[in-house]
């Protein structure tokens, strides 16, 4: 087995902390990634009072390789009590921000988006102030679907890439790097006044040359903010890691980024999608935008 270098060890939590945020998940009936999917800064976050919840699951339509969620062909129906309980959890933990994402529900016409809009007017019912971002699944391209999801008006709008259109066969198999361009383009385009996100783990074999192009394209289509963190395996069965990519190339990825006009970059070994998403009120106030 690959040993994992000094830069990847994870400070240990308070745990009086996460306990208090996980009773609050375990009362509530609640999913999150941060548990679902393994993070490795479940500890941090939980510590700051923090989560991204996971509605729709916890199990995944579709098996990719390198996650560590659950596979179901056939996942049980929508819950219609999840968005109150949720929009409850961040009554209860006072969230600035809340990042809620989703298994993907290819099994479901709309691929969950009704459950998202759901889930973002009953936040905004008991906590108007907070910050809503969306980490979407690809929806199978049912454009329409996105539509309805950017028409509840979250703040962020995120899609993660994930790797590089090289590695999508063995890395996504049920993806499409097209499909998540366009997504992002159109996102875009439907809503110019949003700030759109996306995410790429390396350590998979990618080359920096392919991980340029991967930051050029999500600049094309005009997405906001990137980020990029180390592929960790979750466990034997899944993909292995390739490579440990060190803190200087991650800084000079984040370098290139900025030059290319991405109005953030996070990019470090522990980043993730959610990683500190908080952070983006502050982007919002420095780079304000009408909805017109």
């Amino acid at each position: 087995m690959t040993v994992k270098p000094d830069w990847l060890r994870v400070k240990a939590p308070q745990w009086e902390r996460v306990g208090n945020v996980k009773e609050i998940l375990r009362d509530l009936a609640l999913n999150t990634v941060c548990e679902e999917a393994s993070c490795p800064n479940i500890g941090e976050c939980f510590q700051a009072g923090t989560a991204t919840f996971l509605i729709m699951g916890p199990a995944c339509t579709r098996a990719c390789p390198y996650c560590d969620i659950d596979f179901e062909k056939k996942p049980k129906p929508l819950d219609p009590t999840e968005p109150e309980r949720l929009a409850e959890a961040v009554r209860r933990l006072k969230l600035n921000h809340v990042v809620i994402t989703s298994v993907n529900r290819d099994d479901l016409p709309d691929g969950g988006a009704s459950q998202f809009v759901d889930c973002i007017a009953a936040v905004r019912a008991v906590s108007p102030n907070t910050t809503i971002e969306v980490l979407i699944p690809d929806l199978c391209g049912n454009w329409n679907a996105l539509e309805i999801i950017i028409q509840a008006a979250p703040e962020v709008l995120n899609h993660n890439t994930e790797t590089i259109p090289r590695l999508y066969r063995r890395v996504r198999p049920q993806g499409n790097y097209d499909r998540t361009m366009e997504l992002l383009k159109r996102s875009r385009q439907i809503a110019p006044w949003i700030y759109t996100k996306s995410g790429i783990m390396v350590g998979l074999g990618e080359t920096d040359t392919e991980v340029r192009q991967v930051m050029q394209d999500l600049r094309a289509v005009d997405c906001d903010i990137l980020t990029i963190g180390q592929y960790l395996q979750p466990s034997q069965k899944h993909l292995k890691v390739d490579n440990f990519i060190t803190p200087e190339q991650f800084a000079a990825w984040q370098s290139y980024g900025e030059e290319l006009g991405f109005l953030q970059v996070v990019s470090s070994p522990l980043t993730r999608s959610s990683y500190h998403a908080e952070q983006v009120r502050q982007l919002m106030e420095l780079y304000p935008r009408s909805r017109g």
